[in-house]
């Protein structure tokens, strides 16, 4: 409707010169980021996969406008077909001015060449703000590239979040193990309860029980990604690698997910652990938060928090990479997209996008004000967070996640075996490595 009454304004003023009528321009509201305003309207166009822009940064983005004229176009992709869009607009140079993307150094060069197709940012005012850990996951070669602005640890930490009630009423225990953890979800379904409930028509959320573990993976085998990324060792190769996939085969197999697991969706998780229609879920430490929000009748104290324990796994997956924010090369507007990073990153601005997500208990930059319950509390205290996550730790990972999760939707079903997936896994980031020319590939 914008573009719609921005030609018909353009016309009036044509008819206007015609007549010979001087018409005023008015000048668009000076901005406080000390960028310079564009002349006439302008639009940043940004593209964004489903789940990465919350409500409260379209507000701050209406401020934003308001502020300075200049409005910000959200274009949101479904998650399953994100990459492939962006990569298709990347390779066409028809990206947006600014495009999303999950951070990690493997990503940045092979997903999206980011140093063709992204603007350098380091020398930004808000780069000293940010997290250490996060700003190395949007660098490459000693140069910044994106702007990650998320919760790493309250939003990125995917660990089972279990109702505390249906534990006590069932006589259940937190599983310290993986033989305790499908004992309880077999215990909850002789009771009439879905265990667990595991969404996979997303395509994304059951590739997390995997390398979301790669912590005990590393706990077990030190030195393992690095051994991985040197192109030592093959994910196929390492047993406990193995066990873990043949584990979350057995629960698949077991009926602990559900039975409509092939089709349900992430969208609807904090319903079913609000209604007690299944008692745990893999999901983030601000989700009860969020179904309290939802579902005032359900208090956030109902749920509490357990590491995925695949392999025996009782370590925090420290996940530094996130959603992140990255200036398209060929913008036209690439001076705008920077005002509008550091409007983002403002520090009022960083906490209001805080407190007024329930989806995050904090954010990866300094000075802002952290909101953690005492439940979130309770389990960064008794569970370390020892390494980070393999889509984080390992290169040619995290690209080929939409493709993993395929695999192991085939590993379900019964067209592909534990050891198959893992296989596939090993091809495809040797096909990746020799694209960027890996010297540890090279034959």
């Amino acid at each position: 409707m914008k573009k719609v009454v921005y030609l018909f304004s353009l016309l009036v003023l044509s008819a206007l010169l015609l007549a010979g009528c001087a018409v005023a321009q008015p000048a668009a509201p000076a901005a406080d980021t000390g960028a310079p305003s564009a002349e006439g309207d302008v639009t940043l166009t940004y593209m964004a996969s489903q789940g990465w822009i919350k409500d409260a940064e379209l507000e701050l983005a209406k401020k934003f406008e308001a502020e300075t004229g200049i409005h910000i176009d959200y274009q949101i992709i479904p998650a399953d077909q994100y990459f492939s869009v962006l990569k298709t607009k990347l390779n066409s140079g028809e990206a947006t001015d600014i495009f999303g993307g999950q951070s990690g150094k493997t990503d940045l060069q092979v997903q999206y060449d980011v140093e063709k197709n992204a603007v350098d940012l380091s020398d930004e005012e808000w780069v000293a703000r940010h997290d250490p850990l996060s700003l190395e996951m949007v660098s490459l070669n000693d140069k910044v590239y994106g702007a990650e602005i998320w919760d790493t640890i309250a939003s990125n930490y995917f660990i089972v979040v279990y109702n505390k009630d249906i534990f006590v009423e069932q006589g259940l225990s937190v599983p310290t193990t993986y033989a305790e953890f499908k004992d309880v979800c077999l215990a909850l379904k002789d009771a009439g309860i879905s265990p667990l409930y595991e969404p996979i028509s997303d395509g994304w959320h059951h590739v997390l029980w995997f390398p979301m573990v790669g912590p005990r993976f590393e706990e077990l085998n030190p030195g393992l990604a690095e051994q991985l990324n040197k192109n030592e060792v093959k994910f196929a190769d390492v047993p406990v690698m193995v066990e873990a996939m043949t584990q979350l085969k057995e629960l698949y197999d077991l009926g602990c997910f559900g039975d409509n697991a092939l089709s349900d969706a992430f969208s609807d998780a904090n319903a079913k652990l609000a209604s007690g229609e299944f008692a745990m879920a893999v999901t983030t430490l601000t989700a009860p938060i969020s179904i309290e929000t939802d579902y005032p009748d359900t208090p956030a104290q109902t749920f509490g928090f357990f590491p995925m324990p695949l392999a025996d796994n009782m370590l925090a997956p420290a996940h530094p990479a996130g959603p992140s924010k990255f200036i398209y090369a060929g913008s036209p507007h690439i001076e705008e997209a920077k005002q509008y990073l550091a409007f983002l990153t403002a520090p009022e601005n960083l906490q209001y996008l805080l407190d007024n997500t329930p989806d995050f208990a904090a954010l990866n930059f300094s000075g802002l004000q952290a909101k953690w319950t005492p439940e979130q509390q309770e389990f960064l205290d008794a569970y370390p967070a020892k390494s980070i996550v393999y889509q984080d730790a390992v290169n040619y990972l995290n690209p080929q996640w939409m493709d993993i999760g395929k695999d192991m939707v085939a590993m379900f079903t019964g067209a592909m075996t534990p050891e198959d997936v893992l296989k596939s896994i090993d091809q495809r980031r040797a096909d990746m490595a020799k694209t960027a020319n890996d010297p540890a590939w090279a034959e």
